[in-house]
């Protein structure tokens, strides 16, 4: 795979989302009333909205971000050196205007690109819904409106690997076992992040569990640009 886009001019990124509340009961009842509405399609009859609301984190209208790492390769003695940093915590308006800061200072130049897995229908559009939700303006990399398909500054790596075939998922877990990648998952997953967010409150377990999933998607773009995968030493954090 022959990608035209130079590797320092990607920002490799990750986000973890929770439900915005921590129980059901904390919700107001209109807000249940359209979660009920919203997840009707995906609980059938499975599960009541309240048993649903775990799963809450998943939609930017009921969830919010609690950290987003972010990862950018520098050139360092003829080798490349991937630079990590996150923005976490509870105050999700402050994480998301320090990593608007982020994009607007240094990565707002036409040729940089954002890059995640599942980006496309997960984590951009999710950044940019939240931040309208706070009143943030969106950074030029986010507002796509009136972009052309190839004026999006976006990169997928699941959809880099369907190659057309948009029937076709794989998990992050899943690309880097096949590529021989170290994975990302030997702690925490998705599933359990509201958990430690909630009731262990432990935001730097779950850093670093953003952070290891940043360094896998920029390992799976190195591997498809058939490059030498980073070395423990190679990775950096700012």
């Amino acid at each position: 795979m022959n990608l035209s886009v130079k590797l320092n001019d990607v920002l490799f990124l990750d986000i973890e989302t929770v439900p915005e509340q921590e129980n059901w009961q904390l919700l107001s009842k209109e807000t249940q009333e359209l979660y009920a509405k919203k997840t009707e399609y995906q609980r059938k009859e499975e599960f009541s909205a309240s048993e649903f609301y775990e799963r809450a984190g998943i939609w930017a209208e009921f969830g919010k971000i609690i950290c987003i790492s972010v990862g950018y390769f520098v050139d360092v003695k003829n080798k490349k050196q991937l630079r990590l940093t996150s923005f976490f915590g509870d105050d999700e308006h402050q994480l998301l205007s320090d990593f608007k800061v982020l994009l607007d200072k240094h990565f707002a130049k036409k040729s940089n690109v954002l890059c995640a897995h599942n980006g496309k229908e997960f984590d951009f559009p999710f950044i940019a819904r939240r931040m309208i939700v706070h009143q943030i303006e969106l950074p030029k990399k986010l507002n796509l409106f009136g972009k052309k398909p190839w004026e999006v500054p976006h990169l997928d790596t699941l959809e880099l690997w369907k190659f057309g075939d948009y029937k076709h998922y794989t998990s992050l877990k899943l690309l880097t076992s096949i590529l021989g990648i170290p994975s990302p998952k030997d702690d925490i997953d998705g599933s359990e992040v509201a958990d430690v967010y909630y009731k262990e409150k432990n935001i730097q377990r779950i850093v670093t569990y953003c952070e290891k999933d940043t360094v896998a998607v920029a390992q799976i773009l190195l591997r498809f640009n058939n490059q030498e995968l980073l070395k423990e030493e190679d990775i950096v954090s700012v």
